[in-house]
């Protein structure tokens, strides 16, 4: 009874925390005339949506980046979150296989990635009038593997959800609260994250390994996966609860991966770990 009370309590003191801190959102974007998010569709920057919607209205303008190192998937679902909620939504095509330290997946790829997309964006709202540019980093982030960050700070994007101290389980909780569609949808790291340190990055590898990952994911009906491939070899993680219902379906996706190239197939059996590559620049 005690132990349920105590529960009770801590529960009712978290949410009282969020709403604090969904106040101080509000009042973050209350004084900003005209805001341009960097709108991925990933939880993060959909509950900048929202509330951003919510506090300005036709102020805020959502912007995504279109390129090969993103699952076409996750652009219909940052138009469909945009079009819901009738924000303005500027879409962005870019090749970011022209940057050299992207394309030969560099260890500090992702900091060369973010500064040239952003600089793009600054370019675009100058054009339009828009003063400030915020994108969906939060407090959890500082814990992992981050390089791009760097690019964020440098260039003077602003980070309100971190600003405001907001971790992942609380961005959840009130994306959940104030129904934002995508409050329980697994992080999306870009495909890169797929392949080792050194690895040279094409149209064609990309390309391999998303429509391999979006082939297990229907056929076993998961939304958490991911295909490293180390050319000839893929190497799939899934959570350590999916692994007995991936070897029942072992002949199919090893028919499936070895019609995309694939030589060797084979099961991480310590299951799917967020940062598992991160020593090899990958999540």
């Amino acid at each position: 009874m005690v132990l349920l009370v105590v529960g009770l309590i801590l529960y009712l003191l978290g949410r009282e925390k969020v709403f604090t801190k969904l106040e101080k959102l509000k009042n973050w974007f209350e004084d900003k005339e005209r805001v341009a998010l960097a709108f991925s569709g990933g939880v993060d920057s959909a509950l900048l949506l929202k509330v951003g919607e919510m506090t300005l209205g036709s102020g805020l303008s959502a912007i995504t980046i279109h390129s090969p190192l993103n699952k076409e998937e996750e652009l219909k679902v940052a138009q469909r979150l945009a079009e819901n909620l009738k924000v303005e939504q500027i879409v962005v095509n870019l090749n970011d296989l022209e940057i050299a330290e992207v394309a030969s997946n560099h260890s500090e790829r992702c900091y060369y990635c973010k500064k040239n997309r952003f600089e793009k964006l600054i370019s675009l709202i100058k054009e339009k009038n828009i003063k400030w540019i915020i994108e969906g980093s939060n407090l959890d982030d500082l814990k992992d593997y981050r390089p791009g960050l760097r690019a964020v700070k440098e260039l003077g994007i602003r980070s309100p959800l971190q600003e405001i101290g907001f971790t992942k389980k609380e961005i959840r909780n009130l994306a959940r609260y104030l129904d934002v569609p995508v409050w329980n949808k697994p992080s999306e790291p870009c495909l890169a994250t797929r392949f080792p340190v050194g690895t040279n990055l094409n149209l064609d590898n990309l390309k391999r390994i998303e429509q391999c990952e979006e082939y297990v994911k229907r056929l076993l009906d998961i939304k958490i996966l991911r295909i490293r491939d180390y050319n000839n070899l893929a190497r799939i993680e899934v959570l350590e609860e999916d692994i007995k219902l991936l070897l029942q379906n072992k002949v199919e996706i090893t028919r499936e991966l070895k019609k995309k190239g694939f030589k060797y197939i084979t099961l991480d059996l310590n299951g799917y770990k967020q940062g598992s590559m991160n020593n090899t620049g990958g999540s």
